[in-house]
């Protein structure tokens, strides 16, 4: 295969951006960038630490991440598996990335910085739900922001629901489980029960 070495190969094969590319980055969250997050009921927060990279979706009710000032956004940390691996990873290296994504909606908006793991109790108690406040609250100080342009939603045809792919058509959780484990866990029990165990710890 012939590998791209240098950026001047790079460049060579796809030039340089146009100004909508680069006049569209901000460095703080600008009025019209604001409402991208206040409606944005999901995004992926990227981390980097010693053992790699990690990627992890984040969702909760539109504008669940807020705005302490336009500098600084606020992501709180709800119950998951205990793995941590986001959180890990910033205590050790605070570089972070987020990408929104609006239910119907064909722009994203990505934003770059530096992150810090909150548990002040004033914090913890302004992003509680349902009297259910987070363990810790990802501190964001913003470095860059911008939205990405439509066509990726577009070329995947993202929020049409005749593409919905049934349940059925993929390998449950309790059968991956299983099949990593020898069947130690995991299996039909494991898929039967996960649906009330979810509800009950959303938040």
């Amino acid at each position: 295969m012939s590998m791209i070495a240098t950026l001047a190969e790079l460049e060579a094969i796809y030039g340089r951006p146009g100004e909508a590319a680069t006049v569209k980055e901000a460095s703080r969250i600008t009025p019209h960038y604001r409402a991208f997050i206040d409606v944005a009921p999901f995004a992926v927060l990227a981390t980097s630490g010693p053992e790699g990279l990690d990627c992890s979706p984040r969702g909760d009710k539109s504008g669940f991440v807020r705005l302490r000032d336009d500098k600084t956004l606020l992501l709180p940390d709800r119950l998951g598996n205990n793995r941590v691996d986001s959180l890990r990873n910033i205590v050790r290296d605070p570089r972070v990335a987020l990408l929104f994504l609006i239910q119907g909606q064909g722009n994203t908006l990505r934003v770059n910085g530096r992150a810090q793991i909150s548990v002040d109790r004033e914090l913890l108690a302004s992003s509680a739900v349902d009297g259910k406040a987070p363990r810790s609250v990802v501190v964001i100080a913003v470095e860059a922001v911008y939205f990405q342009c439509a066509r990726a939603i577009v070329r995947s045809d993202l929020w049409n629901p005749e593409n919905h792919v049934p349940a059925g058509n993929l390998p449950s959780p309790g059968q991956i489980l299983a099949a990593l484990s020898e069947n130690r866990v995991g299996g039909d029990a494991y898929d039967r029960a996960w649906p009330a165990r979810a509800q009950k710890s959303l938040w």
